[in-house]
């Protein structure tokens, strides 16, 4: 939590997928995860922002020159883009540019099946991925272990991230892989934590 850097996530199978690879200058950390599982970048078929805020996808730009694609929402790549018109080259964005923008529904790669969740509310476009095949739903920073995510940056809209939050409530999850903190495992402790955050934070936001 010091280090201000999300959690990223790797599934492997026939392909594999790095899911919010963090802040650039942290990614070392990440890097030398992969490394002792025998992992290089190069080896990385795509990588996926849930949304558009750096500590998820700044480290994103250490793949343009490797095989992997990034993708992430169109919704929050206009946010970068209006970001990048005020701030210029201080704002680290300028050689930073999405592959593709998946929609919602399925996302198939090599095999892996996974389903993109519009989940906004945090940010304006904000996802979840949803693994049908291991019931893992990576719900970025749309909720976490007893908490949800801040409505304060822009884009953020209280209101929308409470429907969100339903929806993913919605999904048949026996794992819960958060943008930050603790995952949480069985379903049981999964639909325990939405119930738990509805009653308390929903009065604030």
């Amino acid at each position: 939590m010091s280090a201000n850097n999300c959690n990223t996530y790797l599934i492997d199978g026939p392909a594999k997928i790095l899911i919010d690879p963090g802040h650039l200058n942290f990614f070392p950390q990440v890097e030398g995860q992969l490394n002792a599982l025998g992992i290089e970048t190069g080896d990385i078929d795509l990588v996926v922002a849930t949304h558009g805020h750096p500590d998820h996808f700044e480290a994103a730009r250490l793949f343009r020159n490797q095989p992997a694609l990034f993708a992430m929402s169109l919704e929050d790549w206009r946010l970068i883009q209006r970001r990048l018109e005020r701030a210029g080259p201080a704002s680290g964005l300028e050689d930073f540019t999405p592959d593709f923008f998946p929609g919602p529904g399925s996302l198939n790669v090599k095999g892996i099946e996974l389903t993109i969740v519009p989940a906004p509310g945090h940010s304006p476009g904000s996802v979840a991925l949803y693994w049908p095949e291991r019931k893992a739903l990576f719900s970025g920073d749309v909720i976490f272990r007893d908490g949800l995510g801040r409505t304060d940056l822009p884009g953020g809209n209280g209101a929308v991230l409470k429907e969100s939050i339903k929806k993913l409530e919605s999904l048949d999850s026996e794992f819960l892989l958060p943008g930050h903190g603790a995952i949480i495992r069985g379903g049981v402790e999964v639909r325990a934590n939405f119930k738990r955050v509805e009653a308390y934070w929903f009065n604030y936001i």
